[in-house]
């Protein structure tokens, strides 16, 4: 039996996780969460945990109309603390020390007009002070499981669009198009997409290995933004199409200056992990397709 100590007791991840072990790895997975709000987690015994999950972080919201005190929040929660837990997982001999970073530590790079592909080559180049803190932070945790010698094994998740039943941000937006628009833009984009139960399967393989590294899980297979509004609608039970003399002015759109255009480059750019990449070190967790995925998540 593992036991598994989550930090972030109310994220999205982390209770999904935690529900996902208990309904799936009960028998070899124990789960407790902890929140590292104020101090009191400081004075909690972490000796007796295989594995320490750091989800607690603070998401992209409105990255644009933040205040610099605002700004070096991201950078006091996702990187001071997420390396003051990890000593203290050192410290007290813990196993394994799993950081939830980002894909956005590869910049801002959904963009319409030029796709990116991330492959093992390609390094973090962060454009914005939200994937800078998380980038930040793996770089500084770098450091100090190399300097300290630990045996304690360091592994770094950086997903994509992760998506599932109560999730908010882009999956939710998606989800209110669906419900109001019976057309769409056929825009032959591609995304790497990544349902919350393939994550909480990934981490539970990635628990039981104990395994160290950077790792980058997604789905199976990309998605167009305009086949996920789709198959939201589809189980919905709404008429939809996809339009493709509407594809021009998404492009036009997203030439725009300003919000518009960069909520389209957003919502319509390619931005893919190489498959393969998703598959080195842990394997066998895609579990669900994009159909079933949007199935559960409804």
């Amino acid at each position: 039996m593992k036991r598994i100590l989550i930090l972030g007791e109310n994220s999205y991840v982390g209770c999904s996780f935690a529900s996902y072990a208990r309904q799936n790895y009960s028998g070899s997975l124990q789960v407790d969460k902890i929140s590292l709000r104020g101090d009191e987690w400081k004075k909690t015994n972490w000796s007796g945990y295989d594995t320490v999950l750091n989800v607690t972080g603070k998401a992209h919201a409105d990255i644009g109309s933040l205040t610099e005190a605002e700004k070096q929040e991201y950078y006091t929660v996702n990187c001071d603390l997420a390396c003051a837990a990890a000593k203290k997982a050192i410290a007290e001999g813990v196993g394994q020390y799993i950081y939830l970073s980002s894909i956005i530590v590869y910049g801002d790079s959904s963009n319409v007009s030029h796709p990116v592909h991330i492959t093992k080559e390609m390094q973090p180049t962060p454009s914005n002070f939200y994937g800078d803190s998380k980038w930040q932070a793996e770089q500084k945790l770098g450091e100090l499981f190399k300097g300290s010698k630990t045996e304690t094994q360091l592994a770094i998740v950086r997903p994509p669009m992760i998506y599932g039943k109560g999730s908010k941000g882009n999956f939710r937006m998606l989800t209110g198009l669906a419900g109001k628009t019976p057309i769409f833009p056929n825009v032959k984009n591609e995304r790497s997409m990544l349902y919350i139960e393939n994550m909480a399967e990934f981490l539970c393989l990635l628990i039981k290995s104990g395994k160290g590294g950077v790792f980058l899980p997604q789905n199976e297979n990309y998605v167009s933004t305009a086949e996920m509004v789709r198959e939201i609608a589809m189980t919905k039970g709404k008429k939809f199409f996809l339009c493709g003399w509407l594809t021009p002015f998404v492009w036009l759109a997203g030439k725009m200056p300003g919000k518009i255009g960069g909520m389209v480059k957003k919502a319509f750019g390619s931005l893919t992990i190489d498959l393969e990449l998703s598959r080195q070190g842990i394997d066998g967790y895609q579990k669900f397709g994009l159909r079933e995925s949007v199935r559960r998540s409804l």
